[in-house]
């Protein structure tokens, strides 16, 4: 009997409690062991169930070797339900290195090596690969990885594959790279159609596309559900469309596209932009009836015009909104309750993340007064200084000398309620006159809210900064105090560092 078990199930529940531990521990030390047959372990004696389980928990190449332990380990690999290639497992680990072409190479032959043993090895047997994700260079050896996968899938139960295509460089790519990447990627997808036919999620970097190239792509990939773009485009300042059947989750990334045209993705429920180049709207929601969540992380420089949500996400309805602004100039203008209606009247989420300190928090209000059943509520204000540009890089950009300039906010009716927002979070809470004031003002609106969370500056291990203190119990008095001073009933006030 067959039994593909997933990662980490199966044991919890085991008579004892510590069945699982003790099984953690012999798989830890599960390469070092030379069993021969006949030979009394106990780990042969284990049904295969948990052998399976122990086989699940190692890096893919050591799962592999557990084959020729003995006869009674050689089935197990073929057994797995999930199966993760990473090149990243075959490529050396020299610190302060830059990986070469020869380390790319040597990297992608191995892992192609690897590939064909592991999935040669499952040839006839009637277990289901659920997962079968490949992480891999673009290279001459992508095309025979490509053609070992679509063996796999044409001979075998494969329900979901993944493949994450690398660039040799990761980062700042030129326009000659951006381009021979680009050619050396449809050489590559033209070579395997049925591979691509028969992907679930695909994650490509640094492509300068053919104006065909795109179409052919989501006309080939149709079973396609998740779709990474970083820094892709089909030339500075163009214009991407997409439609496609099943795509549910789109993230675009520091791309130069003008604008992505979702003309027919009847499926998408999630989109992400980080980063975009165009004044105007970056996308442009066309037919997306399933659409639930759109977060967009932006620099705003002084070119970038500010953004009306009300025409942003046009007839959708989303329910969760994440905007992020990277302690730089605010991009969204605040608007009234009958234009921002239309789109927010199904929003119960909404993160506003990475306000620069130096802007005032009340423009966030008319959130609440275009979102009647919004629920939650979640506002992080800090000066990010690692993920800030700063110093002589920062004088070849044009940055907005005020932040948070264009964002008077006046209340569209007198003594506006809200009736919904049950839960707001404040993350870089201070004690400091314009959040007590902001905390008020959202507690006089949101008549039925039952917690208040309140954060100190979060700690960043890249930054370096101090781990936030504890709040002392004058400050949470003081505090508590203030901001239910006058109010008809308290409400739960936390005070939280992380």
């Amino acid at each position: 009997m067959c039994s593909c078990l997933g990662l980490g199930l199966g044991l919890g529940a085991a008579p004892g409690g510590n069945l699982e531990t003790e099984v953690v521990k012999d798989s830890v030390s599960l390469c070092n062991l030379n069993l021969e047959d006949g030979q009394d372990d106990s780990l042969i004696k284990l049904p295969d169930d948990i052998l399976l389980n122990i086989v699940e928990r190692l890096d893919i190449a050591d799962a592999a070797r557990t084959s020729v332990f003995s006869k009674r380990w050689k089935h197990i690999p073929a057994m797995l339900s999930e199966i993760a290639i990473e090149v990243d497992s075959f490529q050396p680990k020299h610190e302060g290195r830059k990986l070469t072409s020869d380390d790319i190479v040597r990297a992608n032959t191995t892992m192609l090596g690897a590939t064909r043993s592991i999935l040669d090895r499952r040839a006839g047997s009637p277990c289901t690969i659920h997962l079968l994700r490949m992480q891999f260079y673009l290279g001459d050896e992508s095309i025979f990885i490509g053609q070992t996968v679509a063996n796999t899938i044409a001979t075998q139960k494969v329900a979901w594959v993944e493949f994450t295509i690398l660039t040799k460089v990761r980062k700042n790519c030129t326009k000659n790279e951006l381009i021979t990447y680009g050619t050396q990627f449809m050489s590559f997808f033209d070579s395997c159609p049925n591979t691509f036919g028969g992907l679930a999620r695909l994650t490509l970097e640094n492509l300068r596309l053919g104006e065909s190239d795109f179409p052919k792509i989501f006309s080939i990939c149709r079973q396609l559900e998740f779709l990474r773009l970083y820094h892709c485009d089909l030339g500075y300042m163009s214009l991407l469309e997409v439609e496609h059947p099943q795509l549910s989750e789109l993230a675009v990334v520091h791309s130069s596209l003008r604008m992505v045209d979702l003309k027919w993705v009847p499926r998408l429920t999630l989109v992400k932009f980080n980063g975009f180049v165009s004044q105007d709207n970056p996308v442009c929601f066309g037919y997306v009836p399933l659409l639930q969540t759109v977060s967009i992380i932006n620099i705003g420089f002084s070119r970038h015009k500010m953004l009306k949500l009300s025409e942003l996400l046009g007839k959708t309805a989303v329910t969760n909104l994440h905007l992020n602004f990277k302690s730089e100039k605010i991009w969204v203008k605040p608007e009234g309750r009958k234009q921002l209606l239309p789109v927010f009247h199904k929003l119960r989420l909404v993160n506003m993340l990475n306000i620069s300190e130096e802007c005032d928090l009340m423009w966030t209000m008319f959130i609440l007064e275009g979102a009647p059943i919004l629920e939650e509520l979640c506002v992080m204000v800090r000066d990010h200084s690692c993920e800030m540009i700063t110093g002589k890089r920062r004088e070849k950009y044009v940055f907005s000398k005020v932040k948070d300039k264009g964002l008077e906010w006046e209340p569209s009716a007198y003594n506006f309620k809200h009736d919904n927002l049950a839960v707001l979070k404040i993350y870089g809470f201070q004690e400091e006159n314009k959040f007590v004031s902001y905390v008020r003002s959202i507690r006089e609106a949101a008549v039925n809210l039952e917690d208040i969370y309140l954060y100190n500056n979060p700690a960043c291990e890249k930054c370096k900064h101090p781990v936030p203190k504890e709040w002392t119990w004058k400050q949470r008095l003081s505090l508590r105090d203030k901001i239910n001073k006058g109010m008809l009933s308290p409400v739960k006030i936390h005070f939280l560092t992380k």
